[in-house]
């Protein structure tokens, strides 16, 4: 008799397991019971219930989720009518519109009518520096000079101060070298269009007599030695020297072909020599452009007229004056590429002025200027109204003397209309001067603007609005004049971009920026000169003293 199994196999009954349920015999999986739905009221609910199920069962769906969601935003967008298109309004980049006649405009009122001004021409300095603190310290040789070892003859070029660089570098390497110096050579160029020698600009006979015992200057050339170029210069050897040389380059380099030749040409000469030099070398320099340099009499006699003159119009101020450097003259406004409201007359002009002075190098392929990025930058020129703005703000009122030293403003009668309703005592060389007194000099730019520098020489502050040689010059001299502080306000350009550029800005927060970067000038004071400034901004130690310090040998004589 066959056994029971008592555990029951898979596939088959046991006679003890209850009858299978007539689906179980189907090969077919069971389903799963169907869930229970809600009920829905809407169509609507329907359908998205529906979906809903379908997508969590087949979670595949979810691939095809973003082409569903694009097919009904285009179903949608196909509804939307097209025919009207919404305007959007673009703001001009800041800084691409010249802004400041809105703002003068818009403080006007506000500016006439305040009355807080005090005196602050003669208390602008008054704890910015300790006075006198160091004084010009200048050692000239006692003894004579060796043997020349030949003759150097340079071409100064570029204006009035940049020439007054090469004539300074010139006789700092001539007499570290032991060589004579021929008179400098000025250079015509087509900007300046000055065709002044150097004994025109400068007192010839004083240079020579100032450097005697310790460079030899002569005007020319000996002819027994010219003899051999057929009385030529240009037939003489030209150093073609690359811009801020040691002064190790010239002894190593320059000096051997000058005992081979006895004679050397370095054109041009501008900018050929480092600042960075030692001690022997930067004490020429200061004896050059402080001592040697003085102005023709021509010249200094007109200067020093007007600055009696000014004196006598600032009497209100204790004779105290204010000089300011604009550069807003056509061929500066023009090379700068900045766009102010002059429209299309003011387009025309400066391409016309760009193409005249530098001929193409504007409208090379490829080139993009944006003016609005230049203005932001601070290279732009300031206008005579953002200069009479700036002022006023700092806190000097209408009846502050002013000194405007410049050539031709452009476009005049609307730009310096603004900045003289706000100083009406402005005044100019052309003011001051007669037309009898200014005819010498009158076609000569760098005349005009050597007594420009006179007047601003001596005025109690100076206001430099673009930078360049002129005001890198008279910051070193009025250092060295005025006790080692320059008495400038340099304005952040950058900064005055953004506040111009500000149509929010009103006449008490306008104010309170201007007299913070009045302060910021002013607090400056003494600064002493870092190995690669120029010697002729920052006299301070090279060519100035301690004043409790005794040298052996010093002079005082400015320019």
């Amino acid at each position: 008799m066959q056994a029971y199994n008592r555990l029951p196999s898979s596939g088959s009954n046991s006679p003890r397991s209850p009858p299978a349920s007539p689906l179980s015999r189907s090969p077919r999986r069971q389903r799963p019971s169907k869930p229970v739905r809600p009920p829905s009221n809407t169509l609507a609910q329907r359908l998205a219930y529906t979906l809903l199920s379908l997508l969590l069962k087949r979670q595949g769906l979810f691939l095809f989720a973003p082409l569903l969601y694009i097919s009904v935003m285009l179903f949608y967008m196909g509804t939307v009518s097209f025919d009207v298109v919404p305007v959007i309004k673009h703001r001009p980049t800041p800084g691409s519109v010249y802004r400041s006649p809105q703002l003068y405009a818009k403080v006007r009122r506000e500016m006439e009518s305040d009355n807080s001004y005090g005196d602050t021409i003669s208390t602008i300095w008054k704890h910015s520096y300790k006075g006198r603190e160091w004084r010009p310290c200048i050692n000239k040789s006692l003894q004579g000079l060796p043997e020349s070892n030949g003759y150097i003859f340079i071409e100064a070029n570029g204006g009035l101060n940049q020439q007054r660089t090469s004539i300074c570098n010139a006789v700092a390497v001539a007499g570290h070298l032991n060589a004579t110096l021929v008179i400098p050579n000025f250079h015509f160029h087509s900007i300046w269009r000055d065709r002044s020698k150097f004994g025109d600009i400068y007192d010839e006979g004083f240079f020579i007599k100032s450097l005697e015992n310790d460079v030899r200057i002569v005007k020319t050339v000996p002819g027994y030695i010219m003899e051999r170029f057929d009385y030529n210069l240009s037939n003489v050897y030209n150093f073609r020297i690359k811009a801020w040389s040691s002064i190790q380059y010239y002894r190593d380099t320059v000096l051997p072909k000058l005992l081979e030749e006895k004679v050397i040409r370095i054109a041009p000469f501008a900018n050929r020599l480092s600042f960075d030099a030692p001690p022997a070398v930067q004490r020429l320099r200061c004896l050059a452009n402080y001592q040697a340099l003085r102005f023709s009499n021509p010249i200094l006699t007109l200067g020093e007229t007007l600055v009696a003159r000014m004196k006598e119009r600032s009497a209100n101020n204790s004779g105290k004056y204010i000089s300011v450097h604009l550069r807003f003259e056509e061929d500066m406004v023009a090379f700068s590429c900045c766009v102010y409201d002059g429209g299309e007359q003011e387009k025309t002009d400066m391409d016309a002025a760009r193409e005249r002075g530098w001929r193409g190098k504007f409208t090379k392929p490829g080139r993009v200027i944006l003016p609005g990025e230049i203005r932001l930058n601070g290279s732009c020129p300031l206008t005579p109204l953002e200069v009479g703005l700036m002022l006023r703000g700092m806190g000097f009122s209408k009846s502050t003397s002013i000194y405007l030293a410049s050539g031709k403003i452009y476009d005049s009668e609307r730009h310096m209309a603004p900045l003289l309703e706000m100083f009406p005592l402005l005044q100019t060389k052309e003011t001051l001067a007669s037309a009898e007194e200014l005819a010498p000099f009158q076609n000569y730019s760098s005349r005009m603007a050597a007594i420009d520098y006179t007047v601003c020489l001596h005025s109690e502050v100076f206001v430099t609005t673009q930078g360049g040689n002129f005001p890198h010059f008279l910051l070193g001299h009025r250092r060295y004049l005025y006790g080692g502080h320059s008495r400038t306000i340099k304005p952040d350009k950058r900064k005055l971009a953004l506040i111009f550029d500000n149509p929010s800005i009103g006449w008490k927060g306008f104010k309170k920026q201007m007299l913070s970067m009045r302060s910021h000038s002013a607090l400056k004071g003494l600064q002493l000169k870092r190995p690669n400034d120029s010697i002729y901004s920052f006299p301070c130690p090279d060519c100035m003293c301690k004043a409790n310090k005794t040298e052996d040998s010093r002079s005082s004589s400015v320019t």
